[in-house]
């Protein structure tokens, strides 16, 4: 299995702005459930801390392999929702990493 983490900064000029932002990058990767094949789980969790160096929110995802998660990244559903929420992120970190 493959774990697939990545965490984003996200853009907002006011605290409304960026709340809508991140509900808006929530939405949109929560419709990809069931709708590509070899991901297993997809969880995405918005920060409570407010601690000034915590990312804003994180996508936790599962893949059944390593080749599910390469096909995932070129996954027309994963395309669109990439263009859909392109300029919402000032950064990203990303973590890939195999468990038995």
């Amino acid at each position: 299995m493959i774990k697939h983490i990545v965490m984003w900064n996200i853009r907002g000029a006011t605290a409304a702005e960026k709340d809508a932002n991140l509900r808006r990058l929530k939405s949109a990767f929560e419709g990809m459930r069931d709708r590509i094949p070899g991901l297993l789980r997809l969880e995405i969790g918005v920060d409570e801390s407010r601690v000034d160096y915590a990312c804003d929110v994180v996508l936790y995802s599962e893949f059944a392999t390593r080749q599910a998660l390469s096909d995932y990244a070129d996954h027309p559903e994963h395309l669109r929702v990439r263009r859909e929420l392109e300029g919402l992120r000032i950064a990203r970190h990303q973590v890939d990493f195999e468990t038995p």
